[in-house]
């Protein structure tokens, strides 16, 4: 929420500078977003006047203006503002002036004509968000005066960004309560009397819900002048708090919100037909809103209708066909208390957000529809005129929100706090945040909870009060003495900021993405797939619940190639989420890579990666555990994945993860113009290692030999290395696949696999005999499984 400093300061004023103010309305757990200039640094711009205005000579779209700018001999200016016209006040830099931006104003001549200075819009001297025309100011702007005193430029603009559970500070007033607590000052509140009516005229009024409803009042005003602009000084306030100024009416309204936080509405007396009746929606209806979108409602909607139908959806948007408008002379004001359930939610069922859905769905003071009315009222008819009927009061006090009564007990704030608060203290901080006392006794206090405190329950609500307001840099700092076991280290387990540490090591960046994705993305990943729908859903690419981490990597490789990155390596730990009879959630580890092997150098040719790029780096992964040996890869199949390159990843014949090329239907789907190569693990496995155990290194020589086999092109070499291992014995120490070919002296229809087998004896050096051995065996284990033959 934004509040000008000013307008704070006419509420209660602190001795301290605008820093301190901040940090005050922070430490009370009011967080301070920013600070922000009412307007761009400038200089030399006055209030001036038009007083003749002619066509440029030789531009259809400028004009020469002559401009009283201090009461004596105008000056001309050219411009070419479309609502420049004879009479009008507006901000004008005179020569020598500066702009926000260092821009100078200086005299030139515009297509032929001398032009001595510059009038200005509200953007020119970001001051607003009006960039139409000129700035047109009050009739009653003296002339001459520096716009920066006559506008009182020298404020700033406060933005508190409120927890949701604080909705009683979504106005000036609480605000300003809040101060006045923390610095023990009287808040000086404008006076607001009854209103006394000057007609007795009323309208009809039903509350059918009650329950969503409690209290709902209305007034009739007649003869309002609505074409009566707002004056500057509220129009000003509202634009400092980051509303634009409508007509009077609608100004009015959003004044009472600002100040007070209670939200309003105004309908076109002469528009309404029969009575007012607050009721729930039926499925189907349809209201057209203020902002020209017609929506289709949901029972569970609260209304405001008429006898032709919807008018408002209460606690959100009013409806077009009631809305006041220049030709309205008659209005209907509404002030009233929704159940915060009521409102709740609603307004995002139906993608919108407004300030009145956003105070209400948070909880407005149920006693403040009243004072709200006749705030309205006093200032509309001050304003624009008109006539006043009696308050018009529908409520139901048996579903008002109940007084509530807190106790808190001393021994309670000494223990929950970590110190003693004299008694003084304590009654005059609650007292002073709006609480009532209604008792005491030897234990502590009992306070009655304002209306305006929806978030006040409980004893502990009240340790919070009392801690904020006395001080959190007043809370005492002891060092607990503790005997603290130190922690189990587990060997056999790997955590995942190790794994990450080895994707990190091999180039890749981690990227953390939502849990959702859309319905579209979820099936092209996963067509045969039915992904978890979300109920309430933040948006339509936000819909489901993805079964796979690769979606949202995806769209993020996509998101960098659109911005010039074209070598992508990618991971993310997160969760996939899976219907099996119920819910399952499951932690994942995944990755890709795209683009050029090595970064751009001189002395590598810039080859883009490939499946066995991949393959490597998951190698990696799965060598931390110390269980290398137990995972095999085989040809596989993946709805995602590239049919020829696809593989299982398999631990001991279970399934832990896939691995491959992105397949080409889904990489032209998100137009990606590079082959991409993902992974996808399960953490539970790759956390599961083998404890360490000591093997001394063997003082005796190593012996390799190195053999080519021929076998058909459709034996995995996988499968092979792992007979040869088999078929080896216990002397083999490694095993290296450095060679594959077809070609010329090869079958066709077969390929030569060549192996480097190493052999160690940690206790003796081998004789030739047993390592011809050891090669006889694999050779023949080769010939028996693959049909090998030794090239």
């Amino acid at each position: 929420m934004k509040i000008s400093e000013t307008w704070l300061r006419e509420w209660v004023n602190p001795e301290v500078d605008t820093q301190t103010l901040v940090e005050q309305i922070t430490m009370a757990g009011l967080e301070v977003d920013a600070i922000e200039p009412v307007a761009g640094t400038f200089s030399g711009v006055v209030v001036a006047e038009i007083a003749s205005i002619e066509q440029h000579p030789d531009a259809d779209k400028l004009r020469v203006c002559q401009v009283n700018a201090d009461g004596g001999e105008t000056l001309q200016v050219v411009c070419g503002a479309p609502n420049a016209r004879a009479g009008i006040r507006v901000p004008f830099a005179t020569v020598g002036a500066v702009l926000p931006g260092d821009f100078k104003i200086k005299k030139a001549k515009l297509r032929g004509v001398e032009s001595n200075g510059m009038l200005c819009a509200q953007t020119e001297l970001e001051a607003g968000e009006d960039s139409s025309g000129l700035w047109e100011l009050p009739e009653d702007a003296p002339i001459g005066t520096p716009l920066q005193d006559y506008l009182n430029l020298a404020d700033s603009i406060i933005d508190v960004d409120l927890t949701p559970n604080r909705g009683d500070c979504l106005s000036l007033r609480g605000i300003a309560r809040e101060v006045g607590v923390i610095n023990r000052l009287p808040v000086s509140e404008p006076q607001i009397a009854s209103v006394k009516p000057q007609i007795e005229e009323t309208f009809p009024l039903e509350v059918e819900a009650k329950a969503q409803c409690p209290r709902y009042i209305g007034r009739v005003i007649r003869n309002v002048d609505v074409s009566c602009p707002s004056p500057l000084w509220l129009q000003e306030r509202l634009r400092r708090c980051g509303l634009r100024p409508h007509d009077c009416v609608v100004d009015v309204t959003n004044y009472v919100l600002l100040e007070l936080g209670q939200p309003m509405h105004a309908f076109d007396l002469d528009k309404l037909s029969g009575k007012v009746l607050v009721r729930m929606a039926n499925a189907g209806e349809k209201i057209e809103l203020l902002d020209g979108n017609t929506v289709e409602l949901k029972d569970d909607t609260l209304l405001i209708t008429d006898e032709q139908g919807p008018i408002a959806m209460a606690g959100i948007m009013g409806g077009q066909r009631t809305a006041v408008s220049d030709s309205t002379r008659n209005i209907f004001f509404e002030s009233a208390f929704f159940a915060p359930l009521a409102i709740a939610g609603k307004a995002r069922n139906y993608g919108m957000h407004t300030d009145a859905s956003h105070r209400y769905e948070r909880g407005v003071d149920y006693n403040l529809a009243e004072t709200a009315m006749e705030r309205a009222s006093q200032l509309l008819i001050e304003i624009a005129g008109g006539e006043a009927g009696p308050l018009i009061v529908a409520e139901s006090q048996a579903h008002l929100p109940d007084e509530l009564f807190v106790k808190v007990r001393r021994e309670r704030i000494t223990n929950g706090l970590g110190f003693s608060i004299p008694d003084g203290d304590v009654v005059n901080i609650l007292t002073r945040l709006g609480l009532e006392q209604t008792d005491s006794d030897e234990n502590g206090w009992t306070f009655r909870i304002p209306s305006y405190r929806f978030d006040l329950a409980i004893e502990e609500d009240l340790l919070e009060e009392l801690a904020r307001i006395y001080g959190y840099n007043r809370l005492p700092s002891n060092v607990q003495p503790m005997r603290l076991a130190m922690g189990e280290q587990r060997e056999d387990r790997i955590s995942l900021p190790v794994l990450k540490d080895v994707l990190v090591a091999r180039g890749y960046h981690e990227a953390i993405t939502y849990s959702f994705i859309g319905a579209e993305l979820a099936k092209t990943f996963d067509p045969e797939g039915q992904p978890v729908a979300l109920e309430n859903p933040l948006s339509a690419d936000l819909a489901v619940m993805r079964s796979s981490l690769w979606p949202s990597l995806v769209q993020t490789l996509a998101y960098n190639l659109n911005r010039q990155q074209s070598r992508v390596r990618l991971f993310e730990a997160g969760m996939r989420f899976r219907l099996e009879g119920e819910l399952q959630q499951e932690p994942m580890l995944a990755g890709l890579i795209s683009g050029p092997r090595w970064s751009e150098n001189w002395a590598d040719i810039n080859a883009s990666v490939d499946f066995y790029d991949l393959k490597g780096d998951v190698e990696a992964l799965l060598a931390k555990t110390g269980n290398a040996g137990e995972y095999r890869f085989e040809a596989g199949s993946h709805s995602a994945l590239h049919p020829g390159q696809c593989a299982v990843i398999l631990r001991n014949g279970k399934s832990v993860g896939y691995m491959g090329a992105l397949h080409p239907q889904i990489q032209q789907q998100l137009d990606i113009d590079q082959p991409v190569y993902l992974f996808e693990l399960k953490q539970a496995e790759l956390m599961e290692a083998r404890v360490p155990d000591f093997q001394e290194i063997s003082r005796f020589p190593e012996v390799r030999r190195d053999i080519a086999v021929v076998v058909d092109k459709s034996v995995q070499v996988g499968s092979l290395a792992n007979k040869a291992r088999e078929a080896a014995g216990t002397y083999l120490r490694d095993l290296k696949i450095f060679d594959v070919y077809a070609g010329k002296g090869i079958d066709p229809q077969r390929k030569s696999v060549a192996l480097g087998l190493t052999f160690q004896d940690p206790s003796r050096t081998l004789n030739e005999s047993e390592i011809n051995a050891s090669i006889e065996a694999v050779i023949n284990g080769l010939k028996e499984a693959f049909d090998a033959t030794l090239r």
